[in-house]
């Protein structure tokens, strides 16, 4: 009697795309779980700080009759363990609910009018660091200890060490009150993105000063690891040119600290900039955000921080994707 002979293996890329698979539906069942979690203690401190959407922010109080109404409208009559499942069940069916303190506006259609013109801002920020930052960092790993390595190192301490506020109030005092090379603070109201384009420069600029520094001293970093492993050596043997190991062979293994780093960062800009985006009167998502806290707008601040918190993870789980897309090696698991 003859052995049976044994299974076929499965293909590489099967296995790896089933690990993908569940590797979603691990982070999707996380997201689902962090974002309750996240909904559920923002709730619970916004109740208990003292003051309220309806509270006395000016000289005139709002009368009892229709502060009465207000409460009801908002449910905000009811204990705050109803209030509570009355917002749980808006949230499962991805309704925000309305703004207190703007008639007539859901949290969702302030999210859906904002967020593209803070994404926008982030997108020209995250370009700008990476256009610039990653060839700084090549550049001066490349020539380490000579002076273009030293001059980007330079650059990089005085971007992670100057607070892009103070850069933004720099920008502002040369550039448009001393120079008026650019416009005013603001947005067009109307107008495509080359007509916004003028108004974005400045932000965007005083954005990038930090995640610009730091892509570049870690791209640096890494990649003079990378340069003193054995295939990099190797690939020199073979009298590969200098381009070719770099970009080809150094950089897609350098580049994986500066993807984890991608992750967080495009977050935070494409979701808004509380400071940058204040400080230049932009209308975006982030500028809102600190009015509706002022405000005690509590719909509004909780549906920004969710919507902040699933963006965050939406986009390290899109980075823990292309890491096996870069490296092989690496399964999403």
């Amino acid at each position: 009697m003859t052995d049976a002979p044994p299974p076929p293996k499965r293909p590489g890329s099967l296995r790896r795309l089933q690990a993908l698979g569940l590797f979603v539906l691990q982070r999707l069942a996380m997201l689902i779980v962090v974002l309750w979690l996240v909904s559920t203690v923002v709730f619970f401190m916004l109740r208990f700080v003292p003051g309220g959407p309806f509270a006395d922010h000016s000289e005139r109080a709002i009368p009892p009759d229709v502060l009465r109404v207000l409460e009801a409208k908002y449910h905000m009559d009811k204990p705050l363990w109803q209030q509570y499942l009355i917002y749980v069940h808006g949230l499962v069916r991805l309704d925000l609910g309305p703004s207190m303190t703007i008639p007539g506006t859901t949290v969702n259609s302030l999210i859906a009018e904002k967020f593209p013109r803070s994404a926008r801002l982030g997108f020209l920020s995250v370009s700008l660091a990476l256009l610039i930052g990653v060839p700084a960092g090549m550049i001066s790993a490349a020539y380490r200890n000579r002076w273009p390595d030293k001059l980007s190192l330079g650059v990089a301490i005085i971007g992670v060490s100057v607070p892009n506020f103070v850069l933004a109030a720099v920008l502002l005092l040369v550039f448009v009150r001393t120079y008026q090379w650019f416009p005013s603070v603001g947005l067009p109201t109307h107008g495509s993105f080359f007509d916004e384009l003028p108004y974005l420069i400045l932000p965007s600029i005083a954005l990038t000063g930090f995640s610009l520094a730091y892509i570049t001293r870690l791209l640096r970093s890494s990649m003079l690891d990378v340069l003193s492993q054995d295939f990099i050596r190797t690939a020199r043997a073979k009298g590969l040119a200098a381009p070719t190991v770099i970009f080809k062979h150094a950089l897609r293994n350098a580049f994986l600290p500066v993807l984890t780093y991608l992750g967080p960062l495009i977050a935070a800009t494409f979701t808004g900039s509380f400071v940058i985006e204040t400080i230049f009167t932009f209308p975006g998502l982030g500028e809102y955000f600190v009015r509706s806290i002022s405000n005690r707008d509590y719909t509004v601040v909780l549906g920004v921080t969710v919507f902040y918190s699933a963006f965050l993870i939406t986009m390290n789980m899109v980075v823990d994707v292309l890491y096996g897309v870069l490296d092989p090696r690496i399964e999403a698991a």
